[in-house]
């Protein structure tokens, strides 16, 4: 191989692909590279035909070839990876092991359950918009959509536009989330059918349905390394929440709140079931505060208080106080914005509500992390 190709072959290597964000290099997708002159050709495998990503590594590698003093001229070949090298690269996703959860005990990857005691109250728009503030941040964050039968996470990420919602793409049996605003996210609504009127279909599923999906949103789906995993629970103390108290017991829990005592005293109920399976609350958010009107007056459409409340009665027997981590005023901005697809952390930053959720990103940020008991990677040299 000449000097350019190498040069070459090293700067295109070092593209990321946008799904799985790590190195065409790693990932065992540059074929060849060979240069005549200053003429370079360059084969390019992607993992499935029809890749998502497709477009976006194509321009990636011919911008990284054509900036490598001395290349005049570049020629790609697309290709696509054999079922055994999709099968190499799968089990080496995987670290070797097969259908194994990577979020367990001995995870570093932090995993926070948003809840809320009843439906209606915020919960997964606050959600949304924390993870994106969060990955504002520069954190990796993922998403699963846990509110099987009430899913919206694709709607509020801007993930389902024109009638259709973005899909995983499938790696034998490992499913690479969508990316929406430097953040991966995974729900139930990128499975289903539309049916009559363009709808989608409901989701009746009962317990065993319900568990199993959750699992496979944490098992089968390749997240890849991430600082923080995000849940949007369903409301309630039901089957889900019994089946992510399983499944992660070591989770932290965030519990969304109204300001009026009707739904702070159902929201102090989920984080009361929710540390019984051993999980921590980590703090309470009211959303839905008072807003301040044009004249300067503010207008408590909620009333108050809730999530003060909601706060003592969690810190009530414990070491620590449970701290009310932000309170979230009612924003017009903020419901356009959820309409639109786009949270309002990017559409409207400056916005009271947007301005609260970044304060509740840097407050979940900059809380030390529980470590007892988790195995470190590290071993005495």
């Amino acid at each position: 191989m000449t000097d350019l190709a190498e040069r070459v072959r090293a700067a295109v290597g070092r593209v990321a692909d946008p799904e799985l964000r790590r190195p065409l290099s790693e990932l065992d997708m540059v074929r060849g590279v060979t240069a005549e002159g200053g003429d370079v050709r360059v084969q390019i495998a992607l993992t499935i035909v029809g890749c998502p990503a497709a477009d976006r590594i194509e321009s990636d590698v011919r911008r990284a070839a054509e900036s490598v003093p001395g290349v005049d001229a570049v020629a790609l070949e697309i290709g696509v990876m054999t079922p055994a090298e999709r099968q190499a690269l799968t089990e080496r996703l995987r670290g070797g092991a097969a259908r194994v959860m990577p979020f367990g005990p001995d995870s570093l990857t932090r995993v926070v359950a948003v809840t809320s005691g009843k439906g209606g109250v915020g919960k997964s728009t606050v959600t949304a918009n924390l993870a994106v503030a969060l990955a504002q941040r520069g954190l990796k964050v993922g998403l699963v959509d846990a509110d099987v039968h009430g899913f919206s996470i694709p709607a509020l990420l801007g993930l389902a536009r024109g009638g259709e919602i973005a899909q995983p793409t499938q790696l034998d049996d490992l499913m690479l989330p969508p990316v929406a605003h430097g953040g991966k996210a995974i729900s139930i609504g990128m499975f289903l059918q539309r049916g009559q009127g363009g709808r989608l279909g409901a989701v009746a599923w009962r317990g065993p349905m319900l568990h199993r999906t959750v699992q496979q949103f944490l098992t089968d789906v390749y997240f890849g390394d991430l600082d923080v995993l995000l849940l949007d629970m369903p409301p309630g103390t039901g089957d889900v929440a019994i089946s992510v108290g399983q499944l992660l017991p070591h989770a932290e829990v965030l519990v969304v709140t109204t300001p009026q005592a009707a739904a702070s005293d159902v929201a102090a109920r989920s984080g009361l079931v929710a540390r019984q399976t051993g999980q921590r609350v980590i703090g309470v958010v009211e959303n839905m505060t008072a807003m301040t009107l044009p004249d300067g007056t503010t207008l408590d459409l909620f009333g108050s208080g809730g999530g003060a409340e909601v706060a003592r009665t969690l810190s009530e027997g414990q070491d620590i106080e449970v701290p009310v981590l932000a309170a979230i005023p009612l924003s017009p901005a903020l419901r356009i914005a959820a309409d639109a697809g786009e949270p309002v952390v990017v559409a409207a930053p400056s916005d009271p509500a947007a301005s609260a959720i970044a304060g509740l990103a840097a407050a979940i940020a900059s809380q030390p992390r529980g470590l007892t008991g988790r195995r470190l990677p590290v071993a005495p040299s």
